[in-house]
């Protein structure tokens, strides 16, 4: 019993350990679920302060990339509201003055009504007096029939006879008389009312005359660069004047180069190659070349903007775009010493203001005055008279026939119409003006002008350039025509054709050059 007892108790302390140990265990398990849940909770709080402080750091920068857009497009805005202000403002004052130019021309419209309504009424009263005169001729006329036929015992026929015999008489008398003093009126009426026109146009188109020289000064940023427009050798100034046409004079003026050329195209080309030289920097004869083709087309451009201002100051429309061409090569041509294109503008204000005074189509006599040169933009190359010349070249591109005959006769190699009658008029007047012209240079171009093309004339003359103020004929022959022997015989033949030719003070120089390129490309 005793020993039942002692196993029975074993057995309940073993039983009693061992829920003792699983309570343990299951207590100890608790506690550390407890912990775990704890440490998640602390981390899951770290990770919610953590977004949220992420949140609201985006937040702020989106706020304030937000501000800044914001200000960017009511800057943008703002630029773009001045522009469009600006241009609203523009569009205003050209309004405003086209509405003052259409009042204006309103009351010019309405004062000539007046005056024509107001000759109407005179030539209607002149008509009546006129009636009232012829009433009372034929009633004196009757009566005095009626006398004669009372007194001399004359028939009808006889006492008609005679009377038409006295009447013829008188009139003849009458009429000599009065043909005299028509005659000596309308000639003093015509030259006071010509004067008064050209004295109207005159006043209303005056315009200044410049002339122009031979020479371009170009500023330098050193005396530095002076030496890199010789180049080694004077390898870059030669390469220069060849491409060019002008001289480049460098002398002991600090800071500036001189070029010099009469041909006023090939001067402002040099002119913008040299700067653009200058600004870059890098100068030799392959960058030259280049420069120099690239001024040539900007000039193209300038030349059609000056024919469009052209036609834009003399108030012309409709005009072909290849004649616009020719009227901008027109500025850089002078006629002694006047420019041919600010003189065509000056004679389409003189000749519109007369023909307005005439009353007739301002519109064609501007036309006319502007264009009556044109023919100086390709005489050179076109045999012929400027005038006619001009006249053959606008009736290609389908001018009016007013307009090419006006042209045409402005010389008096043409019968005239009235519209060359003034543009006759007006191109005296132009240049006429005080300091308009002066001879002395224009025959100074002239003689340069002739001596290129004495050389322009020789086979096998690629182009040629007088420089050095005429003292120099630089010519550059097509080297796969011309061998470096007939190169030299060429400069002695053009020599001596100046010589028998041409008329020139001290020397002129004959420069032949012979180049030849070779280009190849490697692909």
């Amino acid at each position: 019993m005793r020993r039942f007892l002692l196993e029975n108790a074993y057995a309940v302390l073993v039983l009693t350990q061992a829920t003792l140990w699983v309570m343990a265990g299951y207590w100890g398990h608790r506690i550390v679920n407890r912990w775990r849940l704890i440490a998640a909770e602390r981390e899951a709080r770290s990770l919610i302060e953590n977004a949220e402080r992420d949140a609201d750091s985006l937040r702020r920068a989106a706020e304030v990339a937000g501000r800044s857009a914001a200000m960017t497009a009511r800057e943008d805005f703002e630029k773009q509201a001045i522009a469009k202000r600006g241009e609203l403002d523009e569009k205003e004052k050209r309004l405003i003055a086209r509405e003052a130019s259409l009042q204006e021309k309103l009351e010019t419209l309405i004062r000539r009504e007046e005056e024509l309504r107001e000759s109407d009424l005179k030539i209607a009263a002149r008509l009546d007096e006129l009636d009232k005169l012829k009433a009372d001729a034929q009633a004196l006329i009757q009566l005095q029939r009626d006398e004669l036929h009372r007194l001399s015992g004359l028939s009808t026929d006889e006492a008609r006879q005679q009377f038409l015999r006295r009447v013829e008489q008188d009139i003849q008398g009458e009429t000599a008389a009065l043909v005299r003093r028509g005659a000596q009126q309308a000639r003093t009426d015509a030259e006071r009312e010509a004067k008064r026109l050209i004295s109207i146009a005159i006043q209303r188109c005056a315009a200044t005359h410049v002339n122009e020289t031979t020479t371009t000064t170009v500023a330098l940023p050193s005396e530095e660069m002076k030496g890199r427009i010789i180049g080694r050798d004077g390898r870059n100034i030669r390469a220069f004047e060849t491409v060019s046409g002008v001289s480049v004079i460098i002398d002991e003026t600090p800071q500036v180069v001189v070029l010099s050329g009469y041909e006023p195209v090939r001067r402002e080309i040099a002119r913008i190659a040299m700067l653009q030289l200058v600004t870059d920097g890098r100068i030799n004869p392959g960058r030259i070349e280049e420069v120099v083709q690239k001024a040539a087309a900007e000039m193209e451009e300038t030349v059609r903007q000056a024919g469009e201002d052209a036609c834009a100051r003399a108030g012309v429309q409709n005009v072909h775009p290849e004649i616009v061409k020719l009227l901008g090569r027109l500025k850089f041509r002078h006629s002694y010493a006047q420019n041919v294109l600010d003189h065509g503008v000056e004679v389409a204000q003189l000749v519109g203001a007369m023909a307005a005074e005439l009353k007739l189509d301002v519109s064609v006599a501007r036309r006319v005055g502007l264009l009556h040169d044109i023919g100086k933009a390709v005489s050179a190359e076109t045999e012929g008279s400027h005038a006619i010349v001009g006249a053959e070249l606008l009736r290609k591109y389908d001018e009016a026939a007013d307009v090419v005959v006006a042209i045409a006769s402005h010389h008096e190699e043409a019968e005239p119409n009235i519209y060359g009658v003034l543009v006759s008029a007006g191109d005296a007047i132009s240049a006429s003006r005080p300091g308009a012209r002066s001879e002395s240079a224009a025959v100074y171009l002239e003689r340069l002008g002739k001596l290129e093309a004495l050389a322009n004339a020789f086979p096998g003359v690629d182009r040629s350039y007088a420089i050095q103020a005429g003292r120099e004929i630089r010519v550059i022959v097509k080297p796969g025509t011309v061998d470096d022997n007939a190169a030299t015989l060429m400069a002695r033949d053009i020599a001596r054709k100046i010589e028998r030719e041409l008329r020139y003070p001290s020397q002129i120089k004959v420069t032949v050059m012979r180049e030849m390129r070779v280009v190849e490309y490697a692909k």
